[in-house]
């Protein structure tokens, strides 16, 4: 059944194949955004990026917002003693300015208390139900406020001593509710969405499917699409029924549609989503519910959700109670907004927790940003070096001379050979941490080269000097921190950019395509020409990450050259009671 309903909806869309859409959740403000939010963004940010670099022909379209309906909001504005609509207002805004100050290139922010995303959901539900999807019926069972769902027993588990039961995935309280409700079908549509989540790549990880699979492996029960507008009153009214609000999480999923103008048949440019970006505690949701929902009011499911992981902090789980909430604009004044996704998406992986902790993030930054990939930069522009200040052509003779006789220079040629290939593959499956693996290993292999052909030996002035096997020299390993500079565009966009204008790369000449014009596949004939590097960029691309303890080393003043002048009796004292403290404490 699905099958054919699948290839029947794709009729729709055929036309519009040229599209990708990606979405990230969108974001509770039912709290202050953390690093768990800014690395959903940026892992659609930087997926999308790469889209547009791979396929410059492709509109790619990117959407977020924030999810501001619910007993948790109408509770946490309440704590805050400020007006419910003030509080989301706020929390939102929040969210904006850290991606913002991220550079997510989010083509639109959507808010579910938007008048367009309440129309969208009015629609919605009443596609639904005229197709017979929706039903009004007593319902009674455990509720989770914190989770905004209603659990069976076999989710829950007892505390024998308070007489307490919690959620077992997400560990909060729940308490028994009786009510008429309206409820969805969810039970005529198991195995339509069995079989959709077992289409290739599907669920990425594929860890994620197994865990779908499970859950459909038991019967599913029909679930409620609506709260008594007396119990929930901060939510979108059931159309033609203001005793209810639609639920929170089937008003929340409509946003996917509603950013696009849905129920307009514009909508359909973009659908259905090519990725959606989610964290792994709202699988269920996206990959059961969401589903259902679509198919049953007559559109097409997803192409693919991609889930990722949560962030622990130095080992533990974040939370409000341990005061080790890691908040994105605090972190980006330590190490920068660009070194901040950098970190994210070089440690993180989408199948497991990844671990926040600033002793790594400072080693990471200042070994690969500052060190391996800025001051290679900074060596290959050093005036004492390049006084010209030229990406330099390289000569034909000492090219294929550096290549035969030196082992560096043939390791750089078979690094940046494999560049391009590796590293759209990496992309494709949102491997951003072997994208950072591999580029950083072309950047060793250019350090090695640098250090082995010792161009320092080879300026002008100098015995044995020879200028044409500098330039080669330095325009191989310009080369290496141009293609490096390409692949890295959507993990560090700011960054990167910097690095392609110090070396003049024109905007035209940064695409993926561009990966090819390289020494290691040029041959004696090129018709590449030598060019001035800009003046105007500065070969700094990422300063040093200094801990407290090193800042106030550096900043402890000097004592005065009188002070320091002691006689020869004074320092022979000094040196001895040195040594003394020495052999002591050894």
């Amino acid at each position: 059944m699905l099958i054919r309903r699948i290839k029947q909806l794709k009729c729709l869309g055929a036309r519009y194949s040229s599209s990708h859409y990606v979405t990230t959740p969108i974001f509770y403000v039912n709290a202050a955004p953390h690093i768990g939010h800014l690395y959903s963004a940026v892992i659609a940010d930087a997926h999308c990026r790469y889209q547009k670099l791979r396929h410059p022909a492709t509109v790619v379209r990117l959407c977020t917002g924030t999810d501001e309906h619910g007993t948790k909001i109408q509770q946490a504005a309440a704590s805050h003693n400020v007006p419910v609509d003030q509080y989301c207002q706020e929390i939102s805004f929040r969210y904006r300015e850290v991606f913002q100050a991220a550079h997510i290139q989010n083509d639109d922010f959507i808010r579910t208390t938007e008048e367009r995303h309440k129309q969208a959901v009015a629609q919605f539900w009443r596609t639904l139900q005229g197709r017979g999807h929706i039903y009004s019926a007593a319902y009674s069972g455990w509720y989770c406020v914190s989770d905004e769902v209603f659990l069976t027993d076999s989710q829950l588990r007892l505390d024998e001593a308070s007489g307490t039961r919690y959620s077992l995935e997400s560990g909060h309280p729940v308490e028994w509710t009786e009510e008429t409700n309206y409820m969805f079908r969810l039970s005529q549509f198991q195995d339509d969405v069995r079989h959709w989540v077992k289409q290739e790549a599907r669920i990425r990880p594929a860890k994620f499917e197994k865990i779908l699979l499970d859950t459909l492996s038991e019967p599913l029960p029909d679930v409620s699409v609506s709260r008594p507008s007396n119990r929930v009153h901060w939510a979108i009214p059931v159309p033609g029924d203001e005793t209810q609000t639609v639920y929170v999480w089937l008003d929340a999923l409509v946003n996917y549609l509603s950013s696009l103008g849905y129920p307009n048949e514009k909508f359909l440019e973009h659908w259905p989503p090519a990725q959606q970006v989610i964290g792994k505690d709202i699988l269920k949701f996206h990959g059961i519910y969401w589903p259902a929902f679509l198919l049953a009011a007559g559109l097409q499911p997803p192409q693919q959700l991609y889930v990722h992981s949560h962030w622990t902090v130095d080992g533990q789980k974040m939370s409000k109670s341990k005061h080790n909430v890691v908040d994105p604009v605090q972190a980006a004044q330590q190490y920068t907004m660009e070194g901040l996704r950098y970190f994210l998406l070089r440690e993180g992986v989408a199948h497991s927790d990844g671990n926040y902790s600033q002793v790594k993030a400072q080693r990471i930054l200042n070994s690969e940003l500052a060190d391996t990939l800025g001051n290679l930069l900074s060596r290959a522009c050093a005036k004492s070096l390049n006084p010209c200040q030229v990406y330099p052509q390289p000569h034909a003779e000492h090219l294929a001379d550096l290549l035969q006789s030196v082992d560096a220079a043939k390791r750089l040629r078979d690094s940046l050979l494999q560049l391009s290939e590796r590293c759209e593959a990496h992309y494709e499956c949102n491997h951003f941490h072997l994208v950072a693996d591999t580029t950083m290993a072309a950047l060793h292999a250019a350090n090695n080269f640098f250090e082995s052909a010792k161009p320092w030996e080879l300026k002008g002035g100098k015995e044995g000097a020879n200028e044409p096997r500098l330039a080669t020299i330095i325009a191989m390993t310009m080369d290496a921190l141009r293609l490096c500079g390409i692949v890295l565009q959507p993990i560090i966009p700011q960054l990167a950019t910097r690095l392609l204008d110090k070396l003049s790369v024109p905007s035209s000449q940064r695409g993926w395509d561009c990966l090819n014009e390289n020494f290691a596949r040029r041959d004696s004939s090129s018709n590449s020409r030598s060019h001035q590097l800009d003046g105007q960029s500065s070969a700094m691309l990422f300063q040093r990450i200094m801990d407290e303890k090193d800042k106030t080393v550096e900043q402890k003043p000097q004592p005065q050259q009188a002070k320091r002048s002691k006689s020869k009796k004074e320092r022979l004292k000094t040196a001895t009671n040195a040594t003394t403290a020495t052999t002591t404490t050894s």
